[in-house]
């Protein structure tokens, strides 16, 4: 099997292995779930959703909700600091999912996109691994953001096993997660490694100890990319890997031909 092929595996395991238990409302028939149109016997008013998203105390607005085109999810537009974004409620109104949705029967079309590696500064950047490495990874990380804290773990089994690749890690908050900014800029002020882990463990940080726009320089570039979620994985070649990989696949794709 591919390594790209192996990456659409894992997207559509990602896409598709959501619980079905979450999106199912007592409204309708509990056996078996929603029938026909579910959006009759659920709602989620912008109201409703104000509240449980907590937007007020996040300084975030709902600007409006609709159904997804995952049945069973609501898709919430949020707007914060500027920026507006959509996150997912389930029927229950019991999850948040964040992230994207792939249509199935578009996987195995796309290459994965490319982005300017040119147009991204690394001196801000965290290195993970030898300087010297022939190939360096960019990777966009939120100190809150679980599967950051996975894929960093697998970053490290890279770097042991293979002195010819490293990885540059640049802060990158996601508005949902409202102490990660701080964070970030805490970690970018020092550049250090060890403040990220701290923060991947639960770990309390020193307030930041710079005024640095380091922070908002990578949000800004990070949209202007069309990168809208953590983790992202930028290869030598432009390569997007939006989200997380293990190790075996990560290599695999960064060695396998476009």
């Amino acid at each position: 099997m591919t390594g790209f092929l192996r990456y659409i595996l894992v997207v559509a395991f990602l896409v598709v292995a959501v619980p079905s238990y979450g999106f199912e409302g007592k409204a309708c028939t509990e056996d078996k779930g929603c029938r026909g149109d579910c959006a009759k016997c659920h709602t989620l008013t912008k109201k409703e959703a104000t509240k449980l998203l907590k937007a007020e105390k996040l300084k975030a607005k709902v600007l409006a909700v609709k159904p997804s085109q995952v049945k069973g999810l609501w898709a919430v537009e949020v707007e914060k600091g500027g920026k507006r974004f959509v996150v997912y409620v389930d029927f229950a109104k019991k999850y948040l999912v964040e992230g994207r949705f792939t249509p199935l029967a578009d996987l195995g079309k796309p290459i994965l996109r490319k982005v300017d590696v040119a147009s991204i500064p690394t001196k801000d950047a965290i290195l993970l691994g030898s300087k010297k490495a022939k190939h360096k990874i960019i990777i966009f990380d939120d100190p809150d953001c679980p599967y950051c804290k996975k894929l960093h773990g697998e970053l490290k089994k890279i770097v042991k096993k293979r002195k010819d690749i490293a990885f540059l890690i640049k802060m990158y908050p996601l508005p949902v997660h409202p102490e990660a900014y701080d964070k970030a800029k805490a970690i970018a002020c020092k550049k250090s490694l060890k403040l990220l882990e701290d923060a991947f463990a639960g770990k309390k940080l020193p307030p930041p100890s710079c005024d640095t726009t380091v922070i908002d320089d990578n949000i800004r570039l990070a949209r202007k990319l069309g990168i809208n979620g953590t983790p992202a994985i930028i290869l030598p070649d432009g390569r997007l890997i939006p989200g997380y990989v293990d190790a075996e696949l990560l290599v695999e794709i960064l060695e396998a031909k476009q």
